[in-house]
Parts: C-alpha cells; structure tokens; sequence
C-alpha cells in the first residue's frame, strides 16, 4: 500500500509464536471464511481504497479523486469491502460515507509491508554480497 508510515520491525515481530495456531482449530468452513477475507484483500483497487480510509471517513466522490479509480470500479470494490466487513456505509443527507469498519486492518497491512520490506532489503544485501 502507499502512503503508509512504516515503522521498522524485526523478523520476530511477524513471525508466528510458539503458540498453536488459531486456525488449526477452525473447522473448513470458517477456514473459507478466512480465506475469503484475505481474497478480497488480494485486489489492488481494493488496497487502495482501504488506505484511502485509513484518515477517516469518505464518500464514493472523495474516494474517486483520491485514488482516480472509475466511479463502477469504486463501486464494485466498496460491495466487496463491505460484505466481508471491511468497510461499513453510513447514510448522511443524500451522501453515503464509507469508513473502516475495524482499524485492525492497518496493522495487518502494515505488517505485510514491513514483512515484504525487510525481504527486499535480505534481498538487496544477498545481490550486493554476490556483485563484490
């Protein structure tokens, strides 16, 4: 995502616990819907728009100027943000205002970008030991 403040953060910091994971015990049917929260994340667009909330509340207008995305296109994506939670609508006037629904969401970005981050720096490390 961009325009993100990202913090630095150590490999312990995103990996898993010696605590069992939660998910092993989730029947196959929770386990969908797990999966289809993360599916739904898994659209550019989608990220987009969820840091285009990430300062507070928009409507479908403002959400189109800040990520110059066509108005069918934000539409579609907000459906699909909504009907796993991610964002919730808020009727005011004649205007509908979508926020985050759970700012639990940030952190799990974040903690993506910090994790893609510190592989590309592995990475960057690894060609430049091979260049010397």
């Amino acid at each position: 995502m961009n325009n993100l403040n990202l913090k630095t953060i150590e490999k312990s910091d995103y990996l898993p616990s010696s605590q069992e994971c939660l998910m092993a015990k989730m029947p196959p049917s929770a386990l969908g819907l797990v999966a289809d929260f993360f599916k739904v994340l898994s659209e550019s667009s989608r990220l987009n728009i969820v840091c285009c909330l990430r300062n507070g509340e928009k409507n479908v207008s403002e959400i189109i100027e800040e990520t110059k995305l066509g108005q069918a296109n934000v539409s579609k994506h907000l459906k699909m943000l909504a009907q796993v939670g991610i964002v919730s609508r808020t009727q005011k006037g004649i205007n509908v205002y979508y926020q985050i629904s759970n700012p639990f969401i940030f952190e799990l970005c974040d903690l993506v970008c910090n994790s893609l981050s510190i592989q590309f720096q592995e990475q960057y490390e690894q060609i430049s030991q091979l260049k010397l």
